[in-house]
């Protein structure tokens, strides 16, 4: 028997709820702050997540998708969202318009990673970015929008974790500094960390393993190392936060996944953190666009795990509104009642109206059973006797009442009663 693979999941229409419901909040959120959507395609060229992502991420070396195409050319599966978004803008002229450009996707990623709860190797993302503006306030609306769109969605005793990694001027010298604490220190590394000494130094800070953390909490920190431009930037950002009324820890471990990252990072986590808990998180990354081969460009965004979110929901016992069902049911008697009930079905999805027609080898209660698990408002039942009458029964299946009304009105009767 076939399955799906392994990190990967269907979504069943019982599910659907959580999903509409969290995609709903993300696109509101987005129209209240101003951004537009943009969809970038599933796969790319290999070598933008090489250059962006950074060749000695975890990312790139362990979990992405890459394959030739029959042309022999390196394509990759999307694992992140930002470098299509950052490719998307230089290639389609966005540079001189107005700034700064604000855009958003729902998409989905894909990451060879260990399954575990809320983690999927396809899994989907809400995320934003906002380019071409340098001001910090930038930054303190980014993590509004962010710490908003939780609150929207019911989520409570969350934490808000920021950092500052600093430039291309002052991370340097951190970096040597972070290099000769750890030079002694190598022997207790983990096999992951031992590579990073030498080629993502900054990630050090970021290993999930307990010995690494407990070396990492005695490392230097970069916030007293940074240049006097970052060092004003991110004090004017706790200034910003707290005018916005949002409780920020700082946190000199974090450091983010991504190479591209500069100046502003930060997460949210939700009340029962660990070491792999965050619920989404950003930064900036004003050197990415010159990377790509475009110009200097300021900007920062933002990302999270519709799955994390979701099941963070369920462990809260946070129930999504239902989806609505079909607005009517219409329950068919024997052969020609069930032709009758044909005729009316496209007659009402004709006007507007959502019909679910039930089969007719079923009886009544059955049907009034199935209406009543489909969420059906109304069900309309015809009969022998009601296609001698040329009548129908229209049953509400909120109050249970039932009336007897003419074929030829039950269109104006129901339209009155949705609409």
């Amino acid at each position: 028997m076939y399955k799906a693979p392994r990190g990967t999941q269907d979504i069943p229409p019982e599910e659907q709820a959580y999903w509409r419901h969290v995609e709903q909040q993300a696109v509101y959120i987005c129209q209240l702050y101003g951004y537009g959507r943009i969809d970038t395609p599933v796969f790319e060229n290999a070598a933008l997540f090489t250059r962006s992502v950074g060749q000695g991420t975890d990312i790139v070396e362990k979990e992405v998708y890459t394959f030739p195409d029959r042309s022999g050319k390196l394509l990759t599966l999307r694992p992140e969202g930002t470098a299509p978004v950052c490719r998307a803008y230089l290639e389609h002229g966005y540079a001189s318009r107005t700034k700064p450009i604000k855009l958003y996707y729902l998409t989905s990623v894909f990451r060879y990673d260990r399954p575990q709860a809320g983690r999927y190797r396809q899994h989907h993302q809400f995320g934003y970015e906002a380019i071409g503006d340098p001001n910090p306030l930038l930054d303190a609306e980014v993590i509004d929008m962010a710490w908003r769109f939780y609150v929207n969605l019911g989520l409570k005793k969350l934490s808000l974790k920021i950092n500052s990694i600093g430039c291309a001027d002052c991370r340097p010298a951190y970096l040597e500094e972070l290099r000769r604490f750890y030079t002694d220190k190598q022997d207790k590394l983990c096999p992951d960390c031992k590579k990073r000494y030498s080629e993502n130094t900054l990630r050090l800070l970021d290993c999930k393993n307990k010995n690494c953390q407990q070396l990492a909490k005695q490392a230097p920190h970069g916030l007293d190392n940074l240049c006097g431009e970052c060092a004003g930037h991110f004090a004017k950002l706790k200034v910003f936060l707290n005018i916005l009324g949002l409780p920020f820890k700082i946190d000199h471990r974090l450091v983010r996944g991504l190479d591209y990252y500069t100046k502003t990072v930060f997460e949210i986590q939700p009340p029962e953190g660990g070491a792999q808990s965050a619920l989404g998180g950003g930064g900036r990354y004003d050197d990415l666009m010159e990377t790509l081969g475009g110009v200097a460009t300021p900007a920062l965004g933002y990302a999270t795990g519709l799955e994390r979110i979701i099941l963070n929901l369920k462990e809260g016992q946070i129930i999504p509104p239902p989806l609505p069902g079909p607005a009517i049911f219409i329950a068919g008697l024997g052969v020609e009642a069930t032709e009758e009930a044909l005729l009316l079905a496209v007659l009402l999805r004709n006007s507007g109206i959502g019909v679910f027609q039930a089969s007719a080898d079923r009886s009544l209660k059955s049907q009034l059973r199935q209406a009543n698990g489909l969420g059906a408002r109304f069900v309309v039942i015809i009969g022998e006797e009601e296609l001698i009458n040329k009548q129908v029964i229209l049953r509400d299946m909120t109050t249970g009442k039932q009336d007897d009304l003419p074929t030829e009105e039950i269109l104006k009767e129901l339209k009155k009663r949705l609409f």
